[in-house]
Formats: structure tokens, C-alpha cells, sequence
């Protein structure tokens, strides 16, 4: 059971900066996670009167607000024609529609939580994010920081000429990932992110140069391989180790040729 004892809607960044550095003070964002734990909060600190539930475009990113929904990234026209319907994909199966009505793209990445198809989906797009107190910064870099009392208030896409696909693997359609799987190719360079191990999303690069003459069915199968080689896996009552890695080279080999066909 979730108990909540002070609840305040801030009326600044820095007033709800201020909040958040206080022990068992926590800022809201869907609220979808926080409300199935058994915990006290002494403040709850709501974001939703600081206009971060937008998306803007500039002439060379999408800036996203912490606050933007799942859903409205799912249905933004934008957003899905620069990655070519891969965003669209990496959220559809994330419970239901009223579930991404509510969940928050800051939330999916603050939490830096293994399961969150969001967070290796924004990773295979170079995005970066923005912190109050801690300024702009690589996601791949936040990602793998440890964890720091700041407000994450925006999410940066560069709008680069990038092929992107999205793939996962699930036991029920609607259920937390077994795996999942990003894979981009920007200006000859492949990257390639592994979610859900069952721990947070990781990049791996084309360290070998596989890739480098192209994508064939051979090449395909032997970086899979090499990602699968060298990704750490765990197991948990969804999947074991080995056959998250047997998945890791389905879903890279596929979504590479895939890639190539669109």
C-alpha cells in the first residue's frame, strides 16, 4: 500500500527541485509504478502545472516534456516519421491504452528501469536529456550514472538521417518484456541496444566492423552473435539466461535485415 502524507503542486522547477532533495519526498510522474509499491512518501511534489507535458520541434531536434504521455508519443505523427514507426512500436504492447494515458516519458526514463522498452528505444536515437540542476547530458551517460535527487525535464531527439527499427519479445502481448531490442544506422554507423537482460538497456557498437561492408544475411547472423556474446543476461520468472541470449540473436539478425528492406 502506497501512503502519501503532504502532497504539493509546485509552482517552479526550483521549488520542486528544492522538495525532491528531502528524504522520502517524491516527484510524480504517472504515478502507474510508484502507487503498486508499499511505501510511505512524506511529499508528494506534482509536476503538472510547469507546461513539461509538450512536444516541440526545432530545427534540428524533438524536445520532449517530462510529462508527455506514452500515448501521445504513440500517436505523434512526427516523432513516428523520423523513426520510421519504431516509437509507435515500442510502446504499443506496454499494457493498454488507458495505461499510456497516464505514463510519462520521464517517469520511463528516470526510472531507469530494466523492463522499459521507452528507455532502449531513446538510446539507439542518441537522445539526451535535460536535469535541472544537472544540465543536458548523453541518456547513455544518464543512464548508466548513478542514481541523483534532480528533476528530469526534458528528453532530446536529434532529428538525424537515421533508419531505426524496434522489436520485442513477450510472453503476453501486454506484458513486461522477455527482451527487447533497438537497432539504428546513422551515416554507415550501426548501434544496437539490448533492454529487459533482465537488466536496464545497453549499447553495443559495431566494434568489429561486421557490418561495415553492409548488412547480408551473413554479416546479420555474425554481429547477432557477437551482441549476444557479449550482452550480460539474468534470469527471472519471465525468461532464464541462455534463452534471453538465443532471443538477443533472433531479434538483432531480424531487425537488421528488416532495416535493410525498409
Amino acid at each position: 500500500m502506497l501512503t502519501i502524507k503532504n502532497y504539493v503542486r509546485a509552482q517552479s522547477l526550483d521549488e520542486a527541485y528544492e522538495l525532491c532533495q528531502k528524504k522520502n519526498n517524491v516527484v510524480l510522474g504517472g504515478m502507474l509504478w510508484l502507487k503498486m509499491q508499499h511505501n510511505s512518501v512524506n511529499t508528494a511534489i506534482d509536476l503538472s502545472g510547469l507546461g513539461l507535458d509538450q512536444i516541440e520541434e526545432t530545427e534540428g531536434v524533438w524536445r520532449l516534456g517530462a510529462m508527455v504521455s506514452l500515448r501521445a508519443l504513440e500517436l505523434h505523427p512526427g516523432l513516428n516519421d523520423l523513426t520510421q514507426g519504431a516509437l509507435r512500436e515500442s510502446v504499443r504492447h506496454i499494457v493498454g491504452v488507458q495505461f499510456r494515458n497516464l505514463a510519462t516519458v520521464g517517469g520511463s526514463v528516470f526510472g531507469r528501469f530494466g523492463f522499459s522498452d521507452v528507455l532502449t528505444l531513446l538510446l539507439a536515437l542518441d537522445a539526451r536529456v535535460v536535469l535541472h540542476h544537472g544540465g543536458e547530458m548523453a541518456l547513455k551517460d544518464f543512464a548508466a550514472a548513478p542514481r541523483q535527487k534532480d528533476i528530469l525535464t526534458h528528453i532530446i531527439i536529434p532529428k538525424a538521417p537515421r533508419r531505426v527499427v524496434y522489436l520485442s519479445q513477450r510472453n503476453v502481448s501486454t506484458d513486461f518484456p522477455v527482451l527487447t531490442c533497438a537497432l539504428s544506422r546513422c551515416e554507415g554507423t550501426y548501434t544496437c541496444v539490448i533492454g529487459a537482460r533482465p537488466q536496464k538497456a545497453a549499447v553495443f557498437a559495431d566494434e568489429k566492423g561486421i557490418l561495415s561492408g553492409g548488412v547480408t544475411p551473413d554479416s546479420a547472423r555474425a554481429f547477432a552473435e557477437d551482441v549476444a556474446a557479449r550482452a550480460r543476461f539474468g534470469s527471472n520468472i519471465r525468461a532464464g539466461e541462455e534463452y534471453r541470449r538465443e532471443i538477443c540473436q533472433v531479434l538483432v539478425r531480424r531487425g537488421l535485415l528488416a532495416m535493410e528492406e525498409n
